[in-house]
């Protein structure tokens, strides 16, 4: 079994040891290691050696977090790269809502960023992205889903710049890919 190095702390010397001190007169033999390494934690405030390896691990684990990289669903990937033609425009609309989601995804990374489109300037893009014929209907469900905004009266939009998911890069390049 390997060793962990855990860093001991101790706020206060003089009390560790009088601590310290306390629990060896009372024992009646010559502390064996686990007992000693009990003892010690003790002395530096923790219930036990197990108390204090589970504080320092934590520790540990807060000081240097390790960022954990989603995994993207491929299986979801093939499903909505089956709505796109060789060109990447969405031929259907997606029926199931996660497949519609990244759909609309696709659409809201062409979208220029920063950039006040007019009603008709962001119906002639979806036009060229779609082939069923209802821009409107790629209006409003990006507006609904918050991925453009848009003015009261529905005459200006503009792209709003989030986080995309971890799917849409592997989707934009399996989309990509059926165009080559």
């Amino acid at each position: 079994m390997s060793r962990l190095a855990l860093p001991l702390e101790v706020a206060d010397l003089s009390a560790f040891a009088r601590s310290l001190r306390d629990q060896l007169e009372k024992l009646e033999h010559k502390p064996s290691h686990v007992e000693m390494l009990n003892l010690l934690c003790r002395a530096a405030g923790f219930r036990n050696y197990q108390h204090f390896r589970a504080d320092s691990e934590a520790r540990q684990r807060l000081a240097s977090p390790q960022e954990v990289k989603p995994i993207p669903d491929h299986q979801l990937i093939e499903k909505v790269a089956r709505h796109f033609d060789e060109e990447g425009r969405l031929l259907r609309w997606p029926a199931k809502a996660p497949h519609l989601k990244l759909c609309l995804w696709a659409l809201w990374a062409r979208i220029p960023s920063s950039r006040v489109l007019t009603e008709r300037e962001i119906s002639e893009l979806l036009n060229r992205w779609h082939l069923f014929g209802d821009p409107a209907v790629l209006r409003r469900a990006l507006f609904e889903a918050g991925f453009v905004d848009r003015t009261q009266d529905g005459r200006q939009y503009r792209r709003i710049e989030q986080k995309p998911p971890v799917e849409l890069s592997a989707l934009l390049a399996r989309v990509s890919t059926l165009a080559a």
